[in-house]
């Protein structure tokens, strides 16, 4: 089970529940994966997602969340793209990374609906 005051946020796949965490490391991976200068780009960079992309940033996330994974294991999981999308976009949500109204700046994917605003 996930951990939502920790900043966590779950992904179900396979009948299994995985954590997602964003992490320093997690982000140092998320911009050496994707190749940019730092993290304002990542939500330009997957604004037209590839299944690469995606793949690099939810294999740093489950790292961070503890799991040993890699993007190829990510591509393999048995989820909905959907889902996964959304993980994703929970995880920055719950690390804070969302700007004023609900709507991510920073997070990946702008306009996925995410967490609801406490």
């Amino acid at each position: 089970m996930v951990n939502k005051a920790r900043g966590e946020a779950a992904l179900a796949a396979g009948g299994r529940e995985y954590r997602m965490l964003l992490t320093l490391g997690a982000l140092a991976e998320i911009e050496d994966g994707l190749g940019l200068d730092d993290l304002s780009g990542v939500a330009a960079r997957l604004s037209h997602t590839r299944a690469a992309d995606l793949a690099i940033v939810a294999a740093a996330l489950l790292r961070g969340g503890g799991h040993e994974v890699c993007p190829a294991d990510v591509l393999r999981l048995p989820c909905e793209l959907g889902a996964l999308m959304g993980a994703v976009t929970a995880a920055f949500e719950s690390a804070g990374l969302k700007s004023q109204g609900g709507r991510s700046e920073t997070a990946p994917f702008p306009g996925t609906p995410g967490l609801p605003s406490d």
